[in-house]
């Protein structure tokens, strides 16, 4: 038998739970899933905050930033039609130290009748062209940011779940296959928050008593919806910590001491010092080849009051 589906449908989530979930329970999915789109969406312009650039007026942020943080560097390159500018593409081949050693500019409007694709392809890189990476290993943040929005996605489903069980805390007992769909019609009103809800006859006997039996739950022995929220509140911070924003330790109880302060400062900046040393190194290898103006700085809200006091002020945006 056909599907009337398209192929790469057959092998999507959405496809699967929509055969199998009529006979077998959901199985688990961590990702593609809207709530870790949404966290990964989030994420991504979270990690956005911490630099400054300044970039010429002529490249357009929007694209700069996402290339830059989402695939991991840019190409830049002269051209007669638009200057100098940055690009998507790819980079291949080793130099020397077994680092990539040529570049093509991938876009659609490098096409032989409008810019010669040709001219912008196979180019060495630091000769006929340059580059802008966020990290040695010249990948982005996107790993980064969907490994915590699955935890987030996680934490905040199972907290959705959990305060929905608190609002009904009671398990019913069906004799029959009737009653247990009246039962199920019963908690769908109760739980859409119905002010009245009318029982079905099928759950009372000739003398009007419940047919049912009734458990009643403990709420508060049900109820984790408070470590769910300092989970997710903890794993917003270590984001933070990943990427470089400042955040409290919330395992520490007590007053943390000034060592202990200075140590998750320290955490909290480790990577990014890493990535605003490639940018600085690349920036600089850049405005000598195009005399760009290209700069990058940690913004202050970034580096927290007690740090901005303390580092060069050259090095923080104003």
């Amino acid at each position: 038998m056909f599907s009337e589906y398209p192929d790469y449908l057959l092998h999507s989530y959405g496809y699967e739970n929509m055969e199998n979930s009529s006979f077998f329970p959901s199985t688990y999915h961590g990702v593609n899933n809207q709530l870790f789109r949404y966290n990964v969406k989030y994420l991504f312009q979270r990690a956005l905050s911490v630099f400054d650039f300044t970039i010429p007026d002529s490249w357009e942020r929007n694209f700069f930033l996402n290339t830059l943080y989402g695939i991991g560097f840019l190409i830049v390159v002269s051209t007669d039609e638009y200057g100098t500018i940055c690009q998507f593409g790819n980079v291949y081949g080793y130099d020397l130290y077994y680092q990539p050693a040529k570049a093509t500019v991938v876009n659609p409007q490098f096409t032989e009748d409008h810019i010669p694709a040709s001219k912008y392809a196979d180019m060495r890189i630091w000769k006929d062209c340059g580059l802008l990476r966020l990290s040695p290993t010249y990948t982005g943040i996107y790993d980064i940011c969907r490994y915590y929005a699955e935890l987030l996605a996680t934490a905040e489903s199972s907290l959705h779940v959990n305060l929905l069980n608190t609002k009904f805390a009671y398990i019913f007992g069906a004799k029959n296959k009737q009653q247990a769909e009246s039962l199920k019609r019963l908690y769908d009103d109760i739980a859409s928050g119905q002010s009245a809800v009318v029982a079905d006859k099928s759950l009372y006997d000739e003398n009007g008593e419940l047919t049912i039996s009734v458990l009643n739950q403990d709420v508060n022995s049900v109820y984790i919806g408070g470590n769910l929220l300092n989970d997710i509140r903890s794993i917003l911070n270590d984001f933070d910590s990943m990427i470089g924003i400042p955040n409290s330790n919330l395992s520490k109880k007590e007053r943390m001491i000034v060592d202990e302060a200075n140590m998750n400062n320290f955490e909290t900046k480790a990577l990014c010092y890493v990535w605003k040393e490639m940018l600085d190194r690349d920036m600089e290898h850049l405005n000598r080849m195009y005399d760009l103006g290209l700069s990058v700085k940690f913004r202050k809200e970034a580096l927290g009051n007690d740090q901005a006091a303390d580092i060069n002020p050259d090095f923080v945006s104003d």
